[in-house]
């Protein structure tokens, strides 16, 4: 792959197409800037984060295989230098990308990967049932009759996701055999897409459990630190970096990562999801891009996992098995909305005083339905649980209205 960069707004231009604009896909778009190239924004509504940052962007509904279509396509028949897609989100018409990536689309890492990963069962089958990699107990349901027979399957509890959503929406435990229907119910609500399928996961007894960051670039592979998590009803609050586990789950850890994103291929970055109990390691799922637990590395590493993704895509150098870290350890604790509506902030000047070592990123979401991650706190120190105190603490001090 060729690495020159031309001028944005040119017909040389690295043009990045990236379909989902939050907070993510902001600090994708980003260091694509700084790196030179051309970022079209690309959400369901108008004003989102990385919009706001993007020379370019566009409004539409990305499940619409029609509509995807009609925008990768005139998108492409304007480009002369490289056009890359980067998809950013689950809720995306996949098959679209692959019938595109057949006819010379670049999509980020594949469209193979960004299919299989979009829902749960695509990558659940791959890891579980093609590379023989371990897993909770699961089965997947089209029924409120086939979640009640798979609860009593795996035993309770359980947890009942739909098979594509994120930030733990439509997902549940539950706590007794009668209380299938219900969970089903509630995942069908709580869908990104109208799939009608959900997974129901046996429990795992785990110690922790950790997002492995894994980079296939031009070079190999390369890993960040583990980084260690706390979810509430799925959806992230705190995260550390690196999460304290021995050499033996480490390079178990490592090499499940390696075999799944070996599987999927391509370019960028991978967030790899795991239970750790001891040295035992199960795979939990994976996003073939940056991970929401990741923010932690704004804060961390030489580079954060929005500038290895940004490399990695472009065919850019990653010259570490292992990025280093700038601190012992460090944290990111999420700041919530509190109302509806176009949020404020208050509270920052505090939040700063917490110490020299904390930083504040507000992604600047133009509506704030709760719970809504709006921004995190990050700080670095010398351990962990140093890092998390101090992180806590500033994002406690910033009030939503």
């Amino acid at each position: 792959m060729s690495t020159t960069i031309g001028t944005p707004g040119t017909a040389e231009a690295v043009r990045l197409i990236l379909l989902g604009s939050g907070e993510l896909g902001r600090e994708v778009a980003l260091e694509a800037i700084r790196l030179g190239c051309e970022v079209l924004a690309v959400d369901r509504y108008d004003g989102a984060p990385a919009m706001q940052v993007a020379q370019r962007s566009a409004v539409i509904d990305m499940t619409d295989g029609d509509a995807l279509r009609a925008l990768l396509t005139a998108e492409r028949e304007r480009a002369h230098g490289r056009l890359l897609v980067v998809p950013e989100i689950e809720a995306i018409a996949t098959d679209v990308l692959v019938e595109l990536e057949a006819e010379g689309l670049h999509v980020i890492p594949t469209a193979r990967a960004a299919r299989l990963t979009m829902d749960r069962e695509g990558i659940r089958r791959l890891a579980a049932e093609e590379l023989g990699l371990p897993t909770s107990p699961y089965r997947f349901c089209t029924s409120a009759e086939e979640v009640t027979a798979a609860v009593a399957a795996v035993g309770v509890p359980c947890v009942v996701k739909p098979v594509m959503s994120s930030s733990g929406k439509g997902q549940s435990v539950v706590h007794a055999l009668d209380g299938g229907p219900a969970a089903w119910d509630f995942a069908q609500a709580g869908t990104r897409a109208d799939t009608g399928a959900v997974i129901v996961e046996g429990f795992v007894e785990f110690d922790y459990e950790i997002t492995l960051l894994t980079v296939r670039h031009a070079g190999g592979t390369s890993f960040c630190a583990p980084i260690g998590h706390v979810q509430v009803d799925g959806d992230y609050r705190e995260s550390w970096q690196p999460q304290p586990m021995s050499e033996a789950a480490l390079a178990g850890a490592r090499d499940i990562a390696l075999k799944v994103t070996d599987a999927l291929g391509g370019h960028g970055i991978f967030g790899v999801e795991l239970f750790v109990r001891g040295d035992e390691v199960l795979f939990s799922e994976v996003s073939p891009r940056p991970h929401d637990t990741g923010m932690v590395t704004m804060a961390t590493q030489t580079l954060s996992e929005f500038a290895l993704h940004a490399r990695a895509i472009l065919g850019l150098p990653v010259q570490a098995d292992e990025i280093p870290l700038l601190a012992p350890a460090g944290a990111s604790a999420v700041i919530l909305s509190a109302a509806a509506g176009a949020p404020r902030y208050d509270g920052l000047a505090d939040a700063l005083a917490v110490d020299p070592a904390v930083s504040v990123r507000l992604f600047g979401k133009p509506e704030a339905p709760k719970p809504r991650r709006l921004g995190v706190a990050l700080a670095t120190a010398g351990d962990v649980d140093a890092a998390r105190a101090l992180a806590t603490a500033a994002a406690a001090r910033i009030a939503v209205s």
